[in-house]
């Protein structure tokens, strides 16, 4: 059964156009995840100015997973990482009680190119949002892969299907991107109290309807569904346990509204560190941080 269809609200970032799915008026989170955006699909050509990167800004409360179908984004962070974000690889940063980063793109302004992906944010349980910063880099055999009659699916975080990704989490979860050839097959798994499918590109039909790109569908708790591909398609399979309310203003996610006025004070002081590798400039704290999070922040 089919609670709810979100569809992506498009923006233009002065060099391409994201989709925002989460938060949402009618539905803030889809088990931990509070935020999701779609990056692209755009063609990137060579020389795109620097005003297109993502300058250094704040998080706390939360992990961020920027996934990518197509393109390469550069990330550097405040605890010494630099990772080129690649296709088919995660890459995840926990926030926890404070971290900055970076993301630019280097690649695509020296030689141009394709841009396409997901930014997603997972809110971390009460008892872990002070947890110590971090960022892991997962490829190969810790995103098992499922393989079979026109779907090839990876399970980039949580578990499903019985199987588990090499990603540490802090709450039930699940996160998998599938694809599917005309007429291949998937059933969501049914052991998520909460649980959404969302349409990257192609176009899938589920409870006898059909859906296309941009479009999330959010699932009722304990009934069985199965998704079928009318097109090639690209899917992502998300949901997991809710972790309970969130408040978000800015980059910042918390159970507290005054952790969350902490993190501005700290921020419009300069108390959070920059990345090690990018600490030339910063995004300055907005006049009205409680504005929706900017797009691939």
């Amino acid at each position: 059964m089919i609670d709810l269809v979100i569809e992506q609200r498009r923006r233009d970032l002065g060099g391409f156009e994201v989709g925002r799915v989460l938060p949402y008026a009618k539905r803030r989170m889809v088990g931990p995840f509070i935020f999701f955006d779609h990056m692209g699909p755009v063609d990137m050509a060579p020389g795109i100015p620097r005003s297109v990167d993502v300058r250094p800004h704040p998080h706390i409360g939360l992990s961020t997973i920027t996934y990518l179908f197509d393109g390469e984004i550069m990330h550097r962070d405040s605890v010494g990482s630099e990772q080129p974000i690649l296709p088919g690889e995660v890459n995840w940063m926990t926030a926890g009680r404070g971290i900055t980063h970076s993301e630019r793109f280097e690649k695509a302004r020296a030689v141009g190119g394709h841009m396409n992906g997901i930014q997603a944010w997972v809110a971390l349980p009460e008892g872990e949002e002070e947890r110590d910063p971090g960022f892991w880099h997962h490829e190969g055999d810790d995103l098992p892969m499922i393989e079979e009659d026109g779907l090839s699916a990876r399970l980039i975080a949580g578990s499903a299907f019985g199987l588990s990704a090499g990603v540490k989490t802090h709450s039930p979860m699940f996160y998998l991107h599938c694809e599917m050839a005309p007429g291949a097959r998937i059933g969501l798994v049914d052991n998520y109290p909460e649980r959404a499918a969302y349409v990257a590109a192609g176009s899938i039909e589920a409870e006898g309807q059909r859906f296309s790109e941009g479009q999330m569908l959010v699932f009722a708790a304990g009934h069985p569904v199965e998704i079928r591909a009318d097109s090639h398609a690209k899917v992502m399979l998300l949901g997991g346990e809710p972790i309970g309310p969130r408040f978000i203003e800015w980059n910042f996610v918390s159970s507290s509204k005054d952790r969350i006025e902490q993190a501005k004070a700290d921020w419009r002081a300069g108390r959070m560190k920059l990345p090690d590798l990018d600490n030339e400039e910063f995004i300055p704290l907005p006049e009205d941080p409680a504005q929706p999070p900017n797009p691939m922040s």
